[in-house]
């Protein structure tokens, strides 16, 4: 009986779900789907709740059979990843080769994998043994699919943490860590050759639970806000995330890779923390996740590059309940582990003589002003390079960030 109620409000969440998504489409959304837990849905019962927010890409921090499967011949694209424990073992093309074939090709074209990324923040683990066989790693993965014919389908790429900027403030002036240059530049120079995209795992939540009194929340959270103005580009921001991608398009810039693209891997915001994790609330959750879904789908790009869609994977699917660390980390999913919203991301209905229509929350309005507008290792921890992403010159970025912000604020009130 009580396995039969629990199914029953599972189906009851996706049949809602499902009406919502079909009334008011919703494209080019990514998900990551993280499965550090033992309580999740089988993956078929997965395939729904990913229609129903409108994803059509979805990231996987492994290549899990189960779900490689099951997602078969549903046109959802999948990137799948390759742990930092396996990067040594890639440098051998016969390893690599295998790895491919049992974990791409048996699935292909059922199940449509569009790209590889090959360990996770991996130069932010300050491990020399490790970052040294990541580029050997993501090339053997490469050659391996040139010669089963599929690298015209498949691309390789790798996933970093913010903390390889060394400035990411005004984002004009984004430069990469003097120490990574020697090795990040060989890895955008595969980028260059091969295609695939640069990706960027981007958490603005960070920079707030750090520092909650000297950072905007309407300004990590997409809500209203003066903004800020990049006093070399006058390029206006009104939030944080796109002054991040912004920074690290200049970082490539400043290194002579413009024309690589950037996929945000991973942001998010958790919807419950422990008592020093600032911020973490349904709440605001709701905003960050159903502000930035509005976003993704307004085709709108940064100030820096506004002709150019945002790639961007929501940090995640579930509530996870056997990750490691604070409260938060248990706390980025969009759904519970049952199929019911862990909160709602702004879709609303309303039922009339048994017609359901739904709609989305209109895109947050500029404020009016007289003055110019101013299982991987690596996946298991989130936050783990928290310490990393807003030390030394990351936070120095932040309160630059902060310090203007506050200094529009003045200009209006005076005038």
């Amino acid at each position: 009986m009580e396995l039969f109620g629990s199914r029953f409000h599972f189906l009851c969440f996706v049949s809602l779900f499902l009406l919502i998504s079909a009334v008011f489409p919703v494209s080019s959304i990514g998900i990551n789907y993280g499965q550090i837990a033992n309580n999740l849905p089988t993956p078929e019962n997965v395939i729904p709740l990913v229609k129903s927010i409108g994803a059509t890409k979805v990231k996987l921090y492994d290549a899990d059979p189960k779900v490689l499967k099951a997602f078969a011949n549903t046109g959802v694209e999948f990137i799948i990843g390759l742990g930092n424990e396996y990067l040594s073992g890639m440098k051998d093309p016969a390893k690599a080769r295998d790895w491919v074939k049992t974990n791409v090709q048996a699935y292909l074209p059922a199940t449509k994998i569009t790209c590889i990324f090959v360990g996770n923040e991996v130069l932010t683990f300050n491990d020399t043994s490790l970052s040294g066989c990541l580029l050997p790693a993501m090339e053997g993965v490469h050659t391996a699919l040139v010669s089963l014919g599929l690298d015209k389908q498949v691309t390789v790429t790798t996933a970093h943490s913010l903390a390889i900027l060394e400035t990411s403030y005004p984002p004009s002036a984004g430069a990469f860590r003097k120490d990574l240059v020697n090795c990040i530049t060989p890895i955008l120079n595969f980028h260059a050759k091969t295609g695939s995209p640069f990706l960027i795992n981007a958490y603005p939540y960070f920079a707030y639970k750090d520092s909650p009194k000297q950072v905007p929340l309407d300004f990590v959270l997409f809500q209203p806000n003066q903004g800020i103005v990049d006093p070399a580009s006058n390029l206006h921001y009104d939030n944080m995330l796109f002054a991040q991608i912004d920074a690290v398009y200049s970082a490539l810039a400043s290194l002579g890779y413009k024309k690589l693209f950037i996929h945000i891997s991973e942001t998010g915001w958790p919807s419950k923390g422990d008592e020093n994790e600032a911020g973490a609330t349904p709440e605001n959750a709701k905003k960050y996740n159903g502000n930035l879904i509005k976003l993704i789908t307004s085709k709108k790009g940064t100030p820096m590059r506004p002709n150019c869609d945002l790639n961007i994977y929501v940090f995640a699917l579930f509530n996870e309940n056997m990750k490691p660390g604070p409260t938060s980390e248990r706390n980025y999913g969009l759904f519970k582990p049952d199929g019911s919203p862990a909160y709602s991301i702004g879709f609303s209905t309303t039922t009339a003589t048994g017609n359901s229509t739904v709609a989305l929350p209109s895109p947050p309005a500029a404020p009016e002003s007289s003055s110019s507008p101013s299982s991987s290792t690596g996946y298991l921890s989130i936050s783990s390079a928290t310490m990393e992403r807003y030390s030394s010159n990351g936070i120095v970025g932040t309160l630059i960030l902060v310090l203007l912000i506050l200094i529009n604020l003045v200009v209006v009130v005076v005038v």
